[in-house]
């Protein structure tokens, strides 16, 4: 199984050259790191941040550069900073090419629910609404079982939804699946990891087409 490293190591080849991409809390912000140094990409975060670059070194953060997770971040030359509601009109615009978020769930269909579990704490809506409605490409990175072991890649999620029919692709620690008209189609796996084993763990029905492939990080 992979690590949310490597979730994230798979998921940075799918950011082309030139590129505006968004990535959400959590294993999304770990694609940064992973981007190859020969092509250009600008990641925006929607507290008004356009240019961000790696997670800075222990010991070189600086307190007053943040994402919208209030994580330190790093700007790369070039980069700018403007206020949230000038931020959140390049989303709904649809300036921004690629978004990268996290999720509790994910239904078959592509819907998404990443913000509410009725009766705990959370921190909120945040900008993702916003981002799967405006956006046109939308990758998950997320955990294929929760810690009782139960899928979160099901028929039907069972949380308070963030977006419909919008998710395109879903990379876990298992698997990389992609949203299509026909249903959810398994198109590659996690290194030692059989066919059988992520159908064990997925509550969705699975499109499988011959072999699938090993994943290449």
């Amino acid at each position: 199984m992979l690590t949310k490293e490597q979730i994230a190591k798979r998921i940075s080849r799918e950011v082309k050259d030139r590129m505006y991409v968004n990535l959400g809390i959590g294993i999304p912000t770990l694609v940064a790191n992973y981007v190859p140094d020969d092509i250009s990409v600008e990641f925006q975060s929607e507290n008004g941040v356009l240019g961000m670059g790696p997670f800075p070194y222990e010991g070189e953060e600086d307190a007053d550069l943040i994402n919208a997770g209030k994580q330190t971040i790093t700007i790369l030359p070039g980069g700018s900073f403007f206020d949230s509601a000038f931020s959140f009109g390049m989303i709904r615009s649809q300036k921004v090419d690629l978004t990268i978020l996290g999720a509790m769930e994910v239904s078959e269909n592509g819907d998404i629910a990443n913000w509410k579990i009725p009766g705990k704490m959370v921190k909120g809506m945040g900008g993702a609404m916003d981002l799967v409605a405006s956006a046109e490409n939308i990758i998950v990175a997320m955990m294929h079982v929760n810690k009782a072991g139960e899928s979160k890649i099901l028929k039907q999620c069972t949380l308070p939804l963030t977006g419909v029919n919008c998710v395109k692709k879903i990379v876990t620690e298992l698997a990389v699946m992609e949203v299509t008209p026909a249903g959810l189609r398994l198109i590659e796996r996690a290194p030692g990891v059989t066919v059988d084993d992520i159908i064990k763990a997925t509550e969705a029905h699975l499109l499988i087409d011959g072999d699938v492939p090993e994943m290449q990080l």
